[in-house]
């Protein structure tokens, strides 16, 4: 089977999130002549439930025709959907946001801020070039790619004149920055600090795979020290930066627009649509007037009736889309009140199957409606996929969500006795006390995932 070409768009509608939704719309304006955007103080129309569903006109006539996408765009001239309280969407606003955009300071690379350095070294010509060369073979972590006598093969370079450049690279800002291993990006580190000859230095440089493996006795008792002194050399050393090229990442963080806002009014939550972040789309009365034209060329109407279905079944799509989502994010509401209130103790387990079933849609049109997007709520910013979590039985016959299990397991953790800290086995009785009745083997699962060692890596003396 084929979709076909309408179907797949308004799929493809569904599943983008908003910012690349409005992209897509501003390449449809500027493509579809029919197409327009309606004044920003244009009234706003409240969409009320309905099954989005768009029927093809191909087989009627000409005039039938023209009245159904006539009637169609008269009903969806001023679309957008918003909280009636909230203030109307202005140019003001556009113009403030644009501004806001237009002010995101551009990230120097970590490669142009250390060319701005080498600059200022005063280096001779020839070894500025070196210079470059090696900066230019630094990754975005800071490390230098490949050896010494790679880069002297590939560039004829004298082994200890590269060396020396790379002595003088090593001086730049990130400190760490062109070591060769993770062992001498923190001895750099511990050099700058004045620390090169204090036992945090020796531990980095002699044994640095009993430190990743905390095996804090085996360290103590080759230097000759206590394992307390050892476990605070570890401390310290933990605060350094294993890869201090992300301080000059290009890389511009992403921004989140949630599609939905959550507010509570009257003590009830109610669901907004993030519509005035779309352009409010119509059919251009321009074009319409042509279509009526009798002095208009068929050629012309006809392009302009194909343009004008599509207009009008984009502005369908929009519809349906938002509906869907409205669905979709009503029923998380209704199902997880409790965690709105209480937060994330009181998290409810949800399958994507369960919220279909009563949204009346397909399991996949729900994991395509929720990928990629958040929900604003009195609290914080959640992904929707977020509330979408399996559960565990409990001893009462009800059940608990698997993030409230995580939860609950990091909170033992985070307030066990360091020096005797709980087991897989140990977490489990706990758990089981609390009428959670969970495998061992499922809580060292959690554990990964939470990313806490194992109960001999966390013990301290």
């Amino acid at each position: 089977m084929i979709l076909a070409p309408q179907l797949r768009q308004s799929l493809e509608m569904l599943q983008l999130p908003i910012l690349e939704l409005r992209t897509m719309l501003r390449e449809e304006l500027e493509q579809n002549p029919t197409l327009e955007e309606a004044p920003t103080e244009a009234v706003q129309v409240e969409i009320e439930p309905g099954n989005g569903e768009v029927e093809s006109n191909s087989e009627l006539d000409f005039d039938k025709e023209f009245e159904a996408l006539a009637k169609l765009d008269e009903e969806w001239r001023d679309y957008y959907f918003q909280d009636k309280n909230a203030r109307p969407y202005t140019s003001r606003d556009a113009e403030k946001r644009q501004f806001l955009l237009d002010s995101l300071p551009q990230t120097e690379s970590l490669q142009e801020h250390m060319l701005h350095q080498l600059n200022l070294a005063g280096l001779e010509p020839i070894d500025k070039q070196i210079g470059e060369l090696i900066i230019g073979s630094i990754d975005d972590d800071g490390y230098l790619a490949g050896t010494i006598e790679e880069l002297s093969e590939s560039s004829g370079f004298d082994t200890h004149r590269l060396e020396d450049a790379l002595s003088i690279v090593q001086e730049f800002h990130p400190t760490g920055v062109g070591a060769r291993d993770l062992s001498e990006c923190l001895l750099l580190q511990l050099e700058r600090l004045g620390k090169e000859d204090s036992l945090e230095a020796t531990i980095v440089r002699n044994h640095i795979k009993q430190l990743a493996g905390k095996r804090f006795q085996d360290i103590a008792h080759v230097l000759h020290v206590p394992p307390e002194e050892v476990q605070q050399a570890a401390r310290f050393i933990g605060a350094l930066d294993p890869k201090p090229g992300r301080a000059c990442s290009p890389e511009m963080p992403n921004y989140i627009l949630p599609e939905v806002h959550i507010r509570k009014v009257d003590g009830e939550y109610i669901v907004i649509l993030n519509d005035a972040e779309l352009p409010h789309l119509r059919i251009s009365n321009h074009y319409r007037k042509l279509l009526k034209d009798n002095s208009t060329p068929i050629k012309v109407k006809r392009y302009i009736k194909e343009r004008i279905k599509a207009s009008a079944f984009l502005i369908k799509s929009i519809d349906q889309r938002q509906k869907t989502i409205y669905k979709i994010a009503s029923e998380i509401v209704k199902t997880q009140h409790d965690f709105l209130e209480n937060g994330i103790a009181c998290l409810k387990p949800m399958t994507m199957s369960e919220v279909a079933k009563s949204v009346g849609v397909h399991e996949t049109t729900v994991s395509r409606a929720v990928s990629g997007k958040y929900m604003q709520t009195p609290k914080a910013i959640f992904e929707l996929k977020y509330f979408f979590t399996p559960g565990l039985k409990t001893s009462d016959g009800g059940s608990i969500s698997n993030k409230t299990v995580k939860e609950m397991i990091a909170g033992l953790v985070a307030n066990e006795d360091s020096s005797h800290p709980l087991s897989d086995q140990d977490i489990m009785a706990k758990l089981k006390e609390k009428g959670i009745n969970i495998a061992r083997r499922t809580i060292a699962k959690y554990r990964l995932v939470l990313r806490i060692l194992p109960s001999h890596m966390r013990k301290s003396f």
